[in-house]
């Protein structure tokens, strides 16, 4: 028996999609099904699903990045010039060329920053000319330093290619980096505008593109924006490498030490006006609840010795400013797409600073409550600051991320107390022969026990001074309780402070 033929049956073949079979219906979520299915058409060639497979990936997979030439000097040398030359003399070469073949591939970085990246997002107004200058600066103005450079060494080269002497080239040149002051001074700037527009959509769009492109050698932005600092750093090794491979009876000796005077002359200039503009940049985001809390030592830093991350007791994330004369303790805060630091409770005075080394599991992190039920919070990489004065604010328990940057904070604040420390110590020393022991037994200091002085008050630990700042403090009491042995322990406590200023 066969059906009636004037049933209308759709041949297999003219069916493309599933999606056509699926009757038309009203149900938007069965239409959205129909349209998602739709994508996924039935293919008659003969390919199958595994060969599709492979082309799809072939077709995504990202351009391979521009590789540098990374030939060395000696391997550009025939066969009887290198049988010519020494082993040291070959190495010095090689040195030399690495200087050369560096400053080609700075002046190409610093070409390609233009070309890819400023001149396309302005041209696109992605980026407003003035954003792109507060974040490029005047880069491609040291384009002809090194130029300069490159071309001295080029005339500077023999027809066999060797350099006789490269250091009257150098000690002329060095100088001319001091240029880069303002650029390094300004990086600090220039990477926080650059992550703020980065949320930026067309931006983000922007340098992804790029940074899938070959040309980027799979670098972002700032990575090229950086490369001049990175080579100032290299500088020294390069010089440093050359004067090794150097005879001793060279010419060149006595001049590229004074080249590597030089540029660590340079780079300490830099450094030191960077550090004051880094300085200068945290403290015009930092923002006071409380007029007590500003401090002229503040506004006066030109140093920032330490800054990072850290917790408090209740797990609460702070970030930490160590100046070159007081310790701020802030709460990081975004507002309007700026971010700023909110000092909390009052700034401690490196002068007035406490710092007590806390040992893993001393202190419960968490909170009260956490900390009242809980065993399993004792808390590691801690250290504790207060005021020497008790009633000026309250003490901090600080928690680091790892043992590494504990050791760092409590360093840097040994350091920067340091001088404080042992000022204070000498003019205690001065003191102590005038005081009457009568009056220093009936009338100790508030807050603390008779015959304690700040030094034992702040060596709790082992390590919060030295040896002889413990001794010293011995002698003090010894000095009160044996009035009969003055002269002698004066005169003991005497060298001892000698030999603790020297």
């Amino acid at each position: 028996l066969q059906e009636p033929s004037n049933k209308r049956v759709r041949p297999l073949a003219r069916v493309t999609s599933l999606a056509n079979l699926i009757s038309p219906v009203r149900n938007g979520a069965v239409r959205r099904f129909g349209q998602t299915i739709q994508s996924f058409t039935l293919r008659g060639d003969s390919k199958s699903p595994s060969c599709a497979q492979k082309a799809c990936s072939r077709s995504a997979a990202p351009t391979p990045p521009k590789r540098r030439n990374s030939v060395l000097w000696s391997e550009m040398l025939d066969v009887n010039m290198k049988e010519s030359l020494s082993t040291k003399e070959i190495k010095r070469q090689e040195a030399i060329y690495e200087m050369s073949r560096g400053e080609q591939d700075l002046i190409e970085d610093l070409k390609l920053a233009r070309k890819a990246y400023h001149d396309p997002m302005l041209k696109l107004s992605i980026m407003s000319e003035e954003e792109l200058t507060h974040i490029f600066g005047d880069l491609d103005s040291y384009i002809p330093l090194h130029e300069d450079l490159l071309a001295s060494l080029g005339e500077a080269t023999k027809p066999d290619g060797t350099v006789e002497q490269i250091g009257p080239i150098l000690v002329k040149w060095l100088p001319r980096l001091h240029a880069y002051k303002g650029y390094c001074s300004n990086q600090l700037a220039a990477k926080a505008l650059l992550d703020q527009k980065k949320q930026d959509r067309r931006v983000q769009d922007f340098l992804q593109r790029c940074l899938e492109s070959p040309f980027s050698r799979k670098l972002d932005l700032w990575s090229f924006l950086d490369i001049p600092r990175s080579r100032l750093v290299k500088y020294p090794l390069l010089l440093k490498e050359i004067l090794r491979h150097t005879p001793k009876d060279h010419p060149d000796i006595q001049i590229l030490e004074e080249a590597i005077t030089i540029i660590q002359g340079v780079l300490s200039d830099i450094n030191l006006k960077k550090g004051e503009s880094e300085c200068q940049y945290y403290i015009d985001k930092l923002e006071y609840l409380d007029e007590k809390q500003k401090d002229p030592r503040i506004e006066g830093s030109k140093a920032l010795l330490c800054h990072g991350e850290l917790k408090n007791k209740n797990g609460h994330k702070l970030y930490v400013f160590l100046f070159q004369d007081i310790l701020v303790l802030t709460r990081p805060v975004t507002r309007n797409e700026r971010q700023s630091y909110q000092v909390y409770r009052q700034p401690i005075p490196v002068q007035e600073l406490l710092l007590e080394d806390l040992q893993d599991g001393d202190v419960k992190m968490g909170g009260s409550f956490r900390g009242a039920f809980g065993n399993s919070d004792k808390a590691k990489n801690i250290f504790r600051v207060r005021f020497q004065d008790p009633s000026l604010g309250q003490s901090h328990t600080l928690q680091a991320n790892d043992i590494f940057h504990k050791q760092q904070w409590v360093n840097c604040i040994r350091t920067a107390v340091a001088p404080f420390q042992r000022s204070a110590a000498a003019a205690e020393l001065q003191e102590l022969p005038e005081l009457s022991e009568e009056a220093e037994e009936n009338s100790p200091p508030a807050g603390r026990q008779p015959g304690i002085t700040d030094m034992e008050l702040d060596e709790n630990t082992p390590e919060g001074g030295s040896v002889l700042d413990s001794e010293e403090a011995k002698g003090c009491k010894t000095h009160r309780t044996l009035p009969g042995h003055r002269k002698t322990r004066e005169k003991q406590l005497s060298s001892k402070r000698k030999e603790t200023l020297v």
